[in-house]
């Protein structure tokens, strides 16, 4: 948007310097051809009034002897024709063989002066005809004709126009540094709220607009959305800690409810009453674990915990090697792969470790006796680092794929398996907050394929 904006303001004073520019050059042009016109044609009249008093031929050699000077002195071609066109005297170059040279001779041959001449600039005409009719009225006898170099006027309207340049230059040198300031002082408070709303919705609760510059009504808009931020956080962070209150609140009356169930349990006669005394305690077990996801998952969404660089590969072989004995005591296969040392992330503290652990218990959960669960850990080309788990289980069908996330969600076949289903839902979250991302996807040809995505460090 700044850049943008500047453009805009540039083109528009670009414009603005060129059109305040352009007409004091031009009218400098005109004066400086003006000036050569009056100063030359003041010559040539002093040149028509010889030719006018020539009647012998002294008059005529003092007639040839002053243009002769003259075309010496300024670099001009002067000659004297009479009412036929026939040259009478002459000196320089030829003065009536130059561009506009005969319609300037028919027009003094009528009584009438040069009084105009193409304007100057820079880049030429590099030469003027100028002419005096010899006479006036029906006594005209003839013609001043004379061929004026213009360089020297040329260079002073190149000088001129020089500094008319360098001033537009500066000042929109100086307009465009005004323009800069303008624009970040206009732009810095819309950044500063850009920043704010972008960490507000990666789930930052904690960011808020500190810009106090800018104009009023920016500045009435920061507060407004301070104070929204503050009652949205406020507003959120009740409800987590509602959350996190209940889960732990109710956690001490489930486990005295399960102290007593399995207290009772001698005392119940085997049958049909045992049995139910059995799924009794397996279902506040159940509720007892989904508390404490519920407690996990609160504890994450709060934000609490600060970003830190930690080495993913070994955590990922630190919790591999825990968890091979349940593998192995489950008949699966856990390998693992890590060719990279030293695979650094940011995230919350071992966020690697909390969404393994949660894949690899899903695993343990869902993947058939004999099956083979592997792990690798790579570095993409961007810097991320990736965790991949792949396993040839059942895996689910595409359709339901997107529910996997989700909290509280089951695939149909698995409505019995003991479990929260909040695992994924909090391993999701750990990414999340970390900055990174938590994909679930088939694998080739069969099963599940998680891939957990870190910022580099």
């Amino acid at each position: 948007m700044r850049r943008r904006l500047l453009a805009v303001l540039m083109v528009l004073m670009g414009v603005a310097a060129l059109l305040l520019s352009v007409p004091p050059a031009d009218a400098y042009a005109r004066g400086r051809t003006e000036h050569l016109l009056l100063q030359r044609r003041s010559e040539a009249v002093r040149f028509a009034d010889l030719a006018e008093r020539m009647r012998t031929d002294a008059d005529r050699a003092e007639l040839s002897a002053e243009i002769g000077r003259y075309a010496q002195l300024y670099g001009a071609g002067v000659v004297v024709v009479d009412t036929a066109g026939t040259a009478v005297a002459r000196a320089g170059g030829r003065a009536d063989a130059a561009a506009g040279a005969t319609e300037a001779r028919e027009r003094a041959l009528t009584g009438r002066s040069t009084d105009r001449l193409p304007t100057l600039r820079p880049w030429g005409p590099r030469a003027v005809v100028l002419a005096e009719p010899v006479g006036r009225d029906e006594r005209v006898s003839g013609a001043v004709l004379m061929t004026l170099p213009t360089a020297t006027a040329r260079r002073d309207v190149a000088v001129r126009w020089s500094l008319i340049g360098a001033g537009a230059v500066a000042a929109f040198t100086a307009a465009a540094l005004v323009a800069v300031g303008i624009t970040r002082w206009l732009l810095r408070p819309v950044l500063d709220l850009d920043r704010a709303v972008e960490k507000l919705a990666a789930g930052s609760l904690r960011a808020r607009a500190v810009s106090e510059t800018g104009p009023p009504e920016l500045r009435r808009l920061r507060l407004h959305f301070n104070a929204m931020a503050e009652a949205m956080a406020d507003s959120i962070g009740r409800q987590r800690d509602f959350v996190a209150d209940a889960s732990h609140q109710l956690r001490n009356p489930l486990a005295t409810l399960v102290l007593q169930l399995e207290n009772v349990e001698p005392y119940v006669s085997p049958g049909p009453g045992l049995a139910e005394h059995t799924r009794a305690l397996d279902e506040a077990e159940r509720l007892e674990e989904l508390l404490d996801g519920l407690l996990a998952l609160a504890r994450v969404e709060s934000g609490t915990a600060e970003l830190r660089e930690q080495d993913v590969a070994a955590s990922v072989r630190d919790r591999v090697r825990a968890w091979t004995p349940v593998f192995a005591g489950a008949g699966l296969e856990l390998a693992h792969a890590c060719p990279e040392e030293g695979l650094r992330a940011r995230a919350l503290p071992d966020a690697a470790g909390r969404v393994l652990d949660a894949l690899l218990d899903n695993a343990v959960k869902f993947v058939p006796a004999g099956g083979r669960v592997e792990v690798t850990v790579t570095r993409e080309d961007d810097g991320a680092v990736l965790v991949r788990v792949r396993d040839d289980g059942p895996g689910v069908p595409p359709d339901q794929e997107g529910l996997l996330l989700r909290r509280f969600a089951r695939s149909p076949e698995h409505q019995n398996v003991r479990g929260s289903g909040l695992g994924l839902a909090i391993a999701e979250e750990i990414a999340r907050v970390s900055g990174g991302r938590l994909d679930v996807g088939g694998n080739e040809p069969r099963g599940l394929l998680t891939e957990l995505r870190l910022p580099p460090a």
